[in-house]
Order: C-alpha cells, then sequence, then structure tokens
C-alpha cells in the first residue's frame, strides 16, 4: 500500500501542474480580453510579483494533484462501504483543497467567499460521484451479464 501511495503521489503531481495550466489558460480565454493570466491577480499581488505567485500556484497545483491522487486508494478499499468511502474521500479532499484555494486567491477571503466557493466544490464533487456510480453501474451489470453467458455457455457443454 504504502508503494501504492508514493507512486500516485508522484504521478498526481505533474498531473495536477497540467490540470491547474489547463485551467489558467480557459480562465485567460474567458476573462483576460486576449492576455495569458497565469494565475489570480491577487496572489500576484500578495506574492509580491508575478514569478514568485507562478511558483507557488505550480507547487500547490501540483500537491492537489499528489492529494487528490493518494485520495483515491480509499476507493480501493474493498470492506468499506460506498458511503464510508464517499466520506472519508471527501473529507480528506476538502481538508487538501479549501485551505489552497483561499491561500491561492481562488475564493474571496469572507466567509460568503468561502461558503460560495465550498458550495461549488460540493456540487462538482456530487456531479462527478454520480457520472462514476453510474458508469460503475453499468460496468458491473456487464460483467454480470458476461458471467452469466459463460455460465450458460458452461451448462450448455
Amino acid at each position: 500500500m504504502k508503494k501504492k501511495i508514493f507512486y500516485r503521489a508522484l504521478i498526481g503531481f505533474p498531473i495536477g501542474i497540467s490540470i491547474g495550466n489547463l485551467i489558467m489558460i480557459l480562465i485567460s480565454l474567458g476573462w483576460a480580453n486576449g492576455y495569458y493570466s497565469p494565475c489570480v491577480p491577487d496572489l500576484i499581488t500578495a506574492m509580491g510579483n508575478e514569478i514568485n505567485a507562478v511558483i507557488i500556484q505550480t507547487v500547490l497545483c501540483g500537491l492537489l494533484g499528489s492529494g487528490f491522487s493518494v485520495s483515491s486508494v480509499i476507493w480501493e478499499i474493498e470492506d468499506w462501504s460506498i458511503v464510508k468511502q464517499t466520506g472519508i474521500y471527501f473529507l480528506i479532499i476538502s481538508v487538501i483543497m479549501l485551505p489552497i484555494a483561499y491561500f491561492m486567491y481562488w475564493m474571496e477571503h469572507s466567509v460568503t467567499g468561502f461558503l460560495s466557493y465550498f458550495g461549488i466544490f460540493i456540487l462538482i464533487f456530487a456531479v462527478i460521484w454520480i457520472v462514476q456510480f453510474i458508469i460503475g453501474k453499468k460496468n458491473i451489470k456487464r460483467m454480470n451479464e458476461k458471467l452469466s453467458e459463460t455460465r450458460n455457455t458452461d451448462s450448455n457443454n
């Protein structure tokens, strides 16, 4: 298990950086009037200059990627219920995501800003969870159908 966690952390770091950069490109396309905005202007102000802000954001996006990747091992604990897996996974990624989002000024630094960001976070989590659940159910149904076909073929021989 330790080896799997270490491997996922290593793989998750560059994935987190890539996703962070992709998000900033998409945000720039939508709101930067034809310019590339590598990070939130408030982060640049807080860090003193753009390069410091980009370095901090890159490292923290990598840590987010590692955190999400490592946390995914929870879905492989077979003796836990789906409710327990979901609750613990959500708790862990919330503890990882929310402080980083706050530090990087992805949310307004107020109670309203935090609650709005957290609400969006819950909504995105729920949509992804539901989609994954439906895909999982369809995969299980297909596996059961193939198993049933195999049993029927074996019993006819």
